[in-house]
């Protein structure tokens, strides 16, 4: 069934449809409607769920922290600020290995207070071990939060759906919604192997010394060095994971089939231009343009960001002559954070391509077709003069 509706709308609707048990709620602008809608759902008995509103987001992931630890599906989400505010939490989570869903609707970070969207905050907790996934469309957030709980149960690791505040959380657009029978089918439920349970009592995440130790059992556990180890080489395994799920996910509904990067014209071009999120599918037209006057290029969205699809990086880019990375974040001090991660990725490639990074759309300015384009040609045409440090559209100083 095909229905016309906000993003958060559709991320809501996979919550629903995924039969999430928890749901903590705080309000934060651009993700207030999701959570709003969440809340309609249980009141109106279509999800049998625990709704909780809490006092802050550092509760919100408090509260899912302690739900997923009694061996529920727990679900949340949050922008900016308050994704921010919730940064010891989201470490907690990921330590203790919970399966937590949280959506996040990018918006631009204070201070100064913003409310328009650009990718910092999300971007700014790429290393507290969450999965990362960002949706360029509003199929892809209903497709992906489904996904996103089923990846998170496999392998124990918490996920962020990150989508585009305003650009993709506010405006309208159809997608399908897929049949409750065949979400249950695709995603069973929740039997986590540890959590509480007063018939088996135990302790979760006491205090770890540094070195190893046998446990009650005579049997050595690992110290802390080694949990991290361990989550570490989940994390890498998560990719093979997700490219079965994903397989598994477009067998059963006829969408998917690019969980790692989204191409569009890539196979025969002598340029790519790499995008997160929606400003991928707004240079599709620059591209077409292009194309017409009869420059091979084509346009590379990242999907999954964290763990980085460095194999997937390469197969798209090498042999290009250039990639052309615009991010809507900032590594501040450094430059652009994918930017980075594509170099490295690239790094032993013998046919990598030149790349150029360019920063723009920060606090929501404004992003001109015009602007892509031009800068698009004038790094296309002249290659030789590419540095390393990132170029800004629509600056003006």
């Amino acid at each position: 069934m095909y229905i016309i509706e906000s993003g958060n709308v559709a991320a809501a609707t996979g919550v629903k449809l995924s039969r999430a048990q928890v749901i903590a709620a705080y309000p934060i602008t651009p993700q207030t409607p999701l959570t709003e809608k969440l809340s309609e759902f249980v009141e109106s008995d279509q999800l049998d769920a625990e709704y909780i509103p809490v006092e802050s987001e550092h509760s919100a992931m408090a509260v899912c922290i302690a739900a997923s630890t009694a061996g529920t599906r727990a679900f949340t989400a949050t922008s900016a600020n308050g994704l921010l505010y919730m940064n010891e939490q989201l470490h907690w989570a990921v330590g203790a290995r919970l399966p937590i869903v949280m959506c996040v609707a990018n918006r631009g970070v204070g201070a100064p207070w913003t409310v328009w969207n650009d990718q910092q905050d999300s971007m700014s907790q790429r290393d507290v071990g969450w999965i990362q996934i960002y949706c360029n469309d509003h199929q892809q957030i209903i497709d992906t939060v489904i996904k996103g709980f089923r990846l998170a149960q496999e392998v124990s690791i918490p996920v962020m759906v990150c989508y585009d505040g305003y650009l993709l959380s506010h405006t309208y657009m159809p997608f399908e919604q897929p049949d409750q029978e065949k979400v249950d089918d695709f995603l069973p439920g929740f039997t986590p192997t540890h959590y509480l349970n007063p018939e088996d009592p135990g302790n979760f995440n006491t205090v770890t010394l540094p070195d190893i130790r046998p446990g009650v059992d005579g049997v050595i556990q690992p110290g802390y060095i080694e949990i991290r180890h361990n989550l570490q080489e989940d994390l890498r395994a998560a990719l093979a994971k997700y490219e079965e799920i994903d397989s598994e996910f477009e067998k059963e509904f006829g969408r998917g089939g690019t969980p790692f990067v989204e191409q569009y014209k890539c196979d025969d071009a002598e340029f790519v231009a790499v995008a997160i999120g929606s400003l991928s599918y707004q240079l599709r037209d620059v591209i077409d343009s292009m194309r017409e006057g009869g420059t091979k290029i084509g346009v590379m969205g990242v999907q999954m960001y964290r763990p980085f699809p460095e194999k997937a990086i390469i197969q798209a880019l090498a042999g290009k002559k250039v990639a052309v990375v615009f991010e809507k974040a900032l590594s501040y001090g450094n430059q652009g954070p994918l930017y980075a991660d594509i170099k490295s990725a690239l790094y032993s490639c013998e046919t990598r391509p030149l790349i150029k990074n360019y920063i723009l759309g920060l606090g929501g300015r404004e992003i001109k077709t015009q602007q892509l384009v031009d800068a698009l040609t004038e790094t296309c045409l002249s290659p030789e003069s590419i540095e390393d440090s990132p170029s800004w559209i629509g600056l003006h100083l």
